[in-house]
Formats: C-alpha cells, sequence, structure tokens
C-alpha cells in the first residue's frame, strides 16, 4: 500500500474512534478487542519504512516514544472512560471531557515527536503511527475488556439472565 492509502487509513481509524469514544457503547469481555490493532500491526511491520535506514538509532528512539505515547494514551483513555451497568447487566462505556482532553494531550505529544524526527532529517513514515494507534487500541480496549468482567450485575437484575452462569449447590 501506498503512503497515501495509509496515511487515509489512519486519519479513518482516528477519526471512527474519536467519533464513537462519545457514544455510549456496550464493552464486552470477548476475546475480539484485539482484532484491529492486530491489523493495524500487520499493516505497519510490512511497510519498508518503519526505520529511517539513515538515521537509525534516532529513528528506534523515535518510534520508541511513539509507542510509549500510545500505551499512554491507551490507558488513559482507559481510564477516563465512564464505565456502567445496565439494568440488563450489559456493562457501557462512554468517553468523557477527561478523555478528550487525553486525546488533544496525545495529538500534541504526536506532532511534537513528529516535528522532533523533522529537525533531524528523519524520515517518517505512517507504519510508526500505525503500531503506535495499535499500541492504543490493544491498551483501551484490553483495560475496559477487564473493567467489564469486574463489574458485577446491577442491583435488581432478574436472576433468570444469569441461570446459565449460576451454579447451584446440590
Amino acid at each position: 500500500m501506498s503512503g497515501l492509502t495509509n496515511g487515509l487509513v489512519v486519519c479513518a481509524v482516528v477519526a471512527l474512534v474519536i467519533v464513537r469514544q462519545f457514544k455510549a457503547q456496550q464493552i464486552t469481555a470477548d476475546r475480539r478487542w484485539w482484532v484491529i490493532p492486530a491489523v493495524l500491526v500487520f499493516m505497519a511491520v510490512r511497510e519498508p519504512d518503519v526505520l529511517d535506514p539513515h538515521h537509525r538509532t534516532a529513528a528506534v528512539v523515535l518510534l520508541a516514544a511513539e509507542l510509549l505515547v500510545g500505551l499512554a494514551i491507551g490507558f488513559g483513555w482507559a481510564r477516563t472512560t465512564h464505565v456502567w451497568t445496565a439494568p440488563d447487566g450489559a456493562v457501557w462505556g462512554k468517553g468523557t471531557k477527561a478523555t478528550a482532553i487525553v486525546w488533544g494531550a496525545g495529538i500534541a505529544l504526536r506532532l511534537g515527536l513528529f516535528g522532533v524526527g523533522a529537525l533531524l532529517g528523519v524520515r517518517q513514515g505512517s507504519a510508526a503511527l500505525m503500531l503506535a494507534l495499535a499500541a492504543t487500541l490493544l491498551v483501551r480496549s484490553g483495560m475496559l475488556a477487564q473493567r467489564a468482567g469486574l463489574l458485577r450485575p446491577a442491583y435488581g437484575v432478574a436472576d433468570a439472565a444469569y441461570e446459565p452462569m449460576r451454579k447451584d449447590p446440590v
């Protein structure tokens, strides 16, 4: 895929993620939460521009910083997401104002890293951004799946909905 196509994919994923985070969405503890990050990692590592061959050390440092920023954004995003249990026992989540601040700070840090790379003459492709976005989504989704699994059903939920999970003493 070309750099333009990768850039468009990254922009589309980021736009989708940002828009969706401020709408209430059901959180499940299923095992599919890692699929989108895995696809992004696959797309990134098959690109030849992950590291600038002329500035390898600086490129590695910038990539490591980008990944750390991605992990921090994912952690902050998951921690600032309001999570609750509905009366039917479903777990829901929605981004808060603090979530928007986390995203704004993360974007500012990423722009700063891009600026540092440009000042150092490091060629930066979309692969590093895809890896950082994958790290962000992986941490956020994993933490929310864990939080969803830890929440107990709301008080007053009909016991019939939880019959398959309950073991009666015999």
